[in-house]
């Protein structure tokens, strides 16, 4: 990978790291669903006239739609405004590798190898820290919200690879149209009609940065760059990338929200992002002679790349059960 390659990596997964502070701050200005809601509007407007007609199938753009931008985001969100730290939020997400892959094996068939299952493991002690650590300081509540978040993101990576979009950001910007009028009408139903006009018309350019940022500097530019590396090196090259993002994600809340990194905070960081690297490892095997070394699905179809692919980013070469680099890792 050249170094320009190199360095846009790292910046795109300090873009989805930094991304979590942005909406901590947000929330000051918007109710959760209502930001939600207007963070995929501004995605999909007007990107969605430039990208060109979907790619896959409506039912996949609509599931995923629902999943990823409904369920997901939204229980960030909602998660976020009850009280959990933004950077233990970037932490705790990561939890989705674990998800995707026991998702996988129920639904796919994909029997998870022993190193995965052993980051399964450490994964879910570094859970296990993190919610010791939140049940000292914050609301219990908030955590599970976040954990049920990580949860649709796993279901929504497993759709992801089922619909096997050719173009990343093609995918998410009409996914963007999905969620937006079912987080209007949940912001309406919960959080009520005068507290959202209210924060639109009291919009300040704070208010509108943070918007903006999520929408364009995280959604678009950052899935079209991800997209982009993705399609000049394989997927196992790119992923680990996405396993900075809560180094990054921690390191600004507590530089700009002044959040405190606990030692048991640092040691549940150390054993999520060891844990998902661990659930990330594809092992491949030696082909048998009769085999197509270039077959890597098992369907007979050849793959001159034969590389790594994971979960949610659109890439369809080699398969791995829990991929880092799905749409989230990023807030």
């Amino acid at each position: 990978m050249r170094p320009s390659h190199l360095a846009l990596g790292v910046f795109v997964a300090a873009v989805w790291g930094v991304n979590f502070t942005v909406i901590e701050i947000g929330l000051d200005h918007f109710p959760p669903l209502l930001f939600s809601a207007l963070r995929f509007l501004v995605a999909a407007l007007p990107a969605v006239f430039l990208v060109g007609r979907p790619k896959v199938a409506w039912k996949w753009i609509v599931a995923v739609g629902l999943v990823l931008g409904v369920a997901k985001f939204g229980l960030v969100f909602v998660g976020m405004d009850a009280g959990m730290p933004a950077g233990l939020s970037s932490l705790v997400l990561q939890i989705q590798a674990v998800f995707t892959a026991v998702i996988a094996a129920a639904v796919l068939g994909e029997r998870p190898t022993g190193i995965r299952v052993l980051g399964m493991v450490v994964a879910c002690a570094g859970i296990g820290v993190a919610a010791v650590d939140e049940g000292t300081s914050g609301p219990l509540g908030a955590f599970a919200l976040v954990i049920a978040a990580a949860a649709a993101w796993g279901v929504s990576n497993v759709l992801t690879r089922k619909a096997a979009p050719p173009d990343a950001l093609n995918f998410m910007v009409w996914v963007s149209t999905v969620p937006v009028l079912p987080l209007l009408a949940l912001s309406v139903l919960t959080e009520g009609a005068s507290r959202d006009l209210d924060a639109l018309r009291g919009m300040d350019w704070q208010g509108a940065g943070t918007l903006l940022f999520v929408a364009w500097v995280s959604t678009v530019f950052g899935f079209g760059a991800w997209g982009w590396l993705l399609r000049r090196h394989p997927a196992s090259t790119v992923a680990p990338f996405s396993l900075l993002v809560p180094v990054f994600g921690m390191t600004s809340a507590a530089l700009f929200l002044g959040e405190p990194v606990t030692p048991l905070r640092w040691c549940a960081g150390a054993l999520l992002v060891g844990g998902v690297a661990l659930t990330s490892v594809t092992v491949t095997r030696r082909p048998r002679r009769e085999e197509n070394p270039f077959d890597v699905s098992g369907s007979g179809r050849q793959n001159p790349a034969g590389d790594v692919r994971t979960e949610g980013t659109g890439t369809r070469r080699h398969v791995g059960a829990a991929g880092a680099a799905g749409p989230a890792a990023r807030g």
